[in-house]
């Protein structure tokens, strides 16, 4: 399960350095991981919720106005009893460059008790064979 994004660079974006903030790309790989959600919950949306739990962010390289835009790509990279792992890239599109690579880790989130809660079985189940092998 892959979902790619491609979002617009914002002057808004920028920071004293004239590039991208580093706080911006957390926002650049949200934008990507909401459709990817839509994507995999598409099924089982009604009453499931999920929270951001953990995020590793490498940042390769700085993306500056001139770049125009970014490719972000969201793909399933692992499950917990409780959790989905994403792998996250962020890519330049003025030249193809990896400027950021992430891991998201994401809860499943029993609202009545305000805790985590196992993947219900027909979501593990689809999204387990989903895995790239």
């Amino acid at each position: 399960m892959r979902v790619e994004c491609a979002v617009q660079l914002r002057w808004a974006d920028m920071d004293a350095m004239r590039h991208v903030n580093n706080a911006t790309y957390l926002t650049y790989l949200e934008t990507a991981r909401e459709p990817w959600f839509e994507e995999v919950l598409a099924q089982d949306a009604d009453g499931m919720r999920f929270v951001l739990r953990r995020l590793e962010i490498d940042y390769l390289s700085q993306l500056t106005f001139a770049d125009g835009s970014v490719l972000v790509t969201v793909e399933l990279d692992g499950l917990g009893r409780t959790s989905i792992r994403t792998r996250e890239r962020i890519t330049a599109e003025s030249d193809g460059r990896l400027v950021a690579e992430a891991v998201a880790i994401v809860v499943h989130l029993d609202e009545s008790l305000r805790a985590s809660a196992p993947l219900p079985e027909a979501l593990r189940e689809r999204l387990a064979a989903a895995l790239p092998a």
